[in-house]
This record gives structure tokens, sequence and C-alpha cells, in this order.
């Protein structure tokens, strides 16, 4: 007998429940992937943690999963200092499986379980799918199971989810990269792209919104280039419109796009689809057209700059983000200087800014002039106040204006103290609104629209309700989908969901949907 149930006591069978604790760190990609690996695992008759009753949980889950991250430096510093914090637990309850996952695993290997030997399981980014069986062989053999692939056998798409939202979902589109960035070590860890079919991806859509899904985020290392396995690089651009023509999907996202990849067709399906958001996150990384050279983006900041204009020229109000890395090796005050004027020039909603830290097995970890730690910080320190400002000034200039705000659980960290309700515009930004006394309380995954009261700098908060201004809620399928479920043990969670059953490298299809077919 396989899986987490125990039997017997004199012919008496006697089924114990096995909790699973899965625990994220990383990209949207990771939190994609930690769905599924949730997914097996309630497949094989675990139960979340959080699903119990708080008085009923117990200390540490049954079998407790870290999906690492091994982007920044200190990756590897968080991941054994959280297996030491579960070493005395292991020591308690010997039959406690621990499992390590993800980049770092795929980096890493064996050297995880020498360094902690009382981890069961190590799996990589390429058999996400291959967990309770090692854990099933690690409970039996009483050792360590490491199973690394080195390629994707089986996309994940076709594994079990089990979702965090009932009404918004993350869709893969493809795995992996194709570009050779010198401070990134994605590409050796999640492999070369590999795209899914569209009638798959559009397949997977469907079934969602027919589950209650309203929102959907496109998910790939560089979603732009969506299509280069199959010889269509118009494919992501027809995929958007695509996903424009599936009833009820109310709105489409997608992430992280790549700049010298991202062609006038994507921005024309933007701006021409009803129902992908005005929202856009393109990674500037510096705006020194020498250190983009030394990273090896190819692109430089004019180009970057003349993307944006064409963006904000065919959709007005798009709220654009970006990813910036200060202190790379060899930059300069002048290269510095140099992306404090794109920053300005490019007016980001907000930035994801982040101090270079060497990464083991990149080139950019063996260059020299690495940048003295103390400059990073006051470099870092100065862009943070550009950013601020910039940010505060474009939240501002939206005082007045009218908003329709998907509401969401937990968004707002203080709605409990502010009598405030919480969820995000189109263009992607947090919104703090308040509800009118004896007015429709709107559920997660109902929209709301409002009108903006006050904007500070990483957030709007519209009070227009409660001072006898706009206020309209609309009910979706989203929010049926999210009331259906509070009724359960882990309430706002879907149950598991099938995968698309497609193995292996997709077979050539014909296209179900002209606008994105492959060619």
């Amino acid at each position: 007998m396989t899986g987490p149930d125990a039997v017997t006591l004199g012919g008496a069978m006697s089924t114990t429940t096995k909790t699973y604790d899965v625990r994220t760190h990383g990209c949207q990609m990771n939190v994609h992937d930690s769905e599924r690996l949730a997914g097996l695992l309630e497949t094989a008759g675990y139960v979340s943690v959080t699903s119990l009753p708080e008085q009923e949980r117990p200390e540490t889950a049954d079998v407790v999963v870290f999906n690492t991250c091994a982007v920044r430096e200190n990756a590897s510093n968080k991941l054994y200092g959280n297996l030491g914090q579960l070493r005395p637990a292991k020591l308690r309850n010997p039959d406690m499986q621990i499992a390590v996952g993800g980049c770092l695993a795929q980096k890493d290997r064996s050297a995880i379980v020498e360094r902690a030997p009382w981890v069961d399981v190590v799996f990589g980014t390429h058999n996400v799918g291959s967990l309770p069986a090692l854990l099933d062989r690690a409970r039996h053999n009483r050792a360590a199971e490491v199973e690394i692939l080195e390629a994707l056998e089986v996309f994940p798409s076709t594994l079990p989810t089990r979702r965090d939202s009932a009404y918004s979902a993350w869709v893969s589109i493809s795995v992996g990269c194709n570009n050779t960035c010198t401070f990134c070590i994605v590409p050796s860890l999640r492999g070369k792209e590999r795209d899914r079919r569209p009638g798959e991806i559009l397949a997977e859509v469907e079934a969602l919104v027919a589950q209650g899904v309203v929102e959907i985020t496109l998910l790939g290392q560089n979603v732009n280039t969506y299509g280069v396995e199959f010889g269509d690089r118009l494919a992501f651009g027809k995929l958007l419109r695509a996903c424009g023509e599936i009833e009820g999907l109310e709105r489409v996202r997608f992430t992280s796009p790549h700049p010298a990849a991202f062609t006038d067709d994507v921005i024309a399906a933007m701006a021409q689809t009803p129902n992908v958001m005005p929202s856009l996150h393109m990674p500037l990384q510096s705006g020194s057209d020498k250190v983009l050279k030394d990273m090896r983006r190819s692109y430089r900041s004019t180009k970057f700059l003349r993307i944006l204009d064409q963006v904000r020229e065919q959709i007005p109000d798009a709220a654009i983000t970006t990813d910036i890395i200060v202190g790379f090796p060899g930059e300069s005050e002048q290269d510095f200087q140099d992306t404090l004027d794109v920053v300005r020039a490019s007016r980001f909603s907000s930035a994801f800014t982040f101090q270079y830290s060497i990464r083991p097995g990149t080139p950019a970890a063996e260059m020299d002039a690495q940048v003295p730690k103390a400059v990073v910080q006051e470099r870092f320190d100065r862009l943070i106040a550009l950013q601020e400002e910039l940010s505060w000034a474009g939240n501002r200039a939206l005082e007045g204006r009218e908003v329709e705000v998907l509401v969401a659980p937990g968004e707002g960290r203080k709605d409990a103290e502010t009598a405030r309700m919480s969820g995000r515009a189109r263009d992607n930004r947090l919104v703090h609104f308040a509800v009118p006394d004896g007015a429709e309380v709107p559920r997660p995954g109902d929209l709301v629209t409002v009108t903006v009261s006050y904007g500070a700098p990483h957030h709007l908060v519209a009070d227009s309700g409660v001072q006898g201004g706009l206020y309209a809620v609309r009910r979706t399928a989203g929010g049926d989908a999210w009331a259906a479920l509070q009724d359960q043990p882990d309430a706002g969670r879907p149950r598991v969901s099938l995968g698309i059953p497609t193995v292996g490298r997709p077979q050539p299809e014909p296209a179900a949907v002209p606008a994105c077919a492959a060619r």
C-alpha cells in the first residue's frame, strides 16, 4: 500500500490522516509549482496542515516540502537555516519527512543531503511529479532519495493542482529560457525553453473559467518568446487575442516578458483585447548600455524607452513595473546615473529593486570589479528614493479617477483596523476601499467600482462609497466560487483539479482557435 495511510489493529482498518506543508521561496513559477506539489500530495492522501482547525494542527506537518529558489546569494543560507530549525522535530518524530525541491535542489543535488542528512527527498525542477513516489521510496528504504533529471519529461500542466485561489489562477505557457544573462542561473536549472501548444493552454484556461476563475496570469520565463519551439514568433500576441474570446474570463495578465523580444503585435494585442489588463512588467535591470552589454541583455536603453513609449501611445493608462539590479560588477557612478535617468524617463508605477549579489555558477560571479557593499547600498538608497517619488506622483495623479477592483482576501494587512476591503485595479495597483453602511458587501472574486480619494506611494485609497460617491458591486462567477468553499475546512482554496492529460513533447495539432494557430 502506498501513500500516507496506516492500516491495522486486530483485523480492523484504522486510517491516520497525514498532513503536509509546502513552503515556497522565489518567483511566480515556484508558486505555481507549489500548487502542483500540493495537488500531488492531496491526490496521494495527504491533507494540508492549514486545513485542520488550529487546535488540531500538529506542531509540524508529517511532510514538509521546501520549494526553493537559487537566484539570490542568501538562498542557500536560508534553506539550510530552515532545515536546521526542523531537525529537532525530525529527531522527535523519525517518521516525519522533509523534501527539498526547486532550483536550489536542481543546483545542489546530493550536497543537500550531505549538509543536512535528516532530509528524506531531494528532487529538481524537471521532476515535480515524482514527489509522492520518492517519499514512498524513502519511507520504505529508510534512506534519502535524490532524483534530479536533466530535462523536462512531463509538462507541469499534466499534474493535479491545489490552487490557492478560487477565482484567480496561474497558467504556465512555457518553461525554461534560451537567454544567457550573466547574472542569472535560471537557464541552467530550468533548461531550454519548452512551449505548450496553444490548444492545450486554451483548454486549460477554459476549464479554469468553468470552475469559476475570472482572472488568469500566463507564466513563462520569457512569455513573449512563446512560440519559438514551434516556429511562430507571433504566437504570444495570438494567444492573448484568443484568451479574449473566452466567455467569462474577466482579466488576463502575463509575466514576465523580455524587452529584446517585445514586438509591436503584442502591444497591439494588449490594446485591442479588452480583458488583457493595462499592466506590464518590463524588466530593465540597468539603464547603462555598458552594463546591459556586460549582463548580456540584448537591448539597450533607447530601445527600452521606445517600447514604453509605444505601449503608452496605444494603452495610455498602462501601469508599467520593472526589475532593477544595483551594483552589477563594473558599474561606475556614471553607469548608475544612466540608470536613474532611464528610471525618470520610464515613470514606472513601481519597481522591484535588488542589490547585486554573487550567484555561484554564473559568469558575473567571476567578473572583476565587484562593487563594494557600501557603494551598492548608497546607490540603492538613491534609487529607492527616486522610485518612491515617481510612484507617489503616479498614484496622486489617479485621485478622482474611477477604478474597477477585483476583491481579494489578505491584500490589506490593516483592513480590519481601517474597516476597508482590498483588491487589485485593472492596472494591478493595490486599492483599499470603504464599504458604505448597509451597502452590499462584495466577496473575494467580485468586482467593485469606486473613485480614488487618495494616492499613497504604494497603494490607492478609495473612500468614495462612504463620502456619498461611487460604489458599485458586480457579483461574478469568481465570487460564487469563493463563496461555495466557505463551509470547507480550508476555506477559499478549491479542491484538487486534474491536469491537462498530455505527456512528453507536444504533438502537432490542428489549430482549434485560428487566432492562436501555430505555423
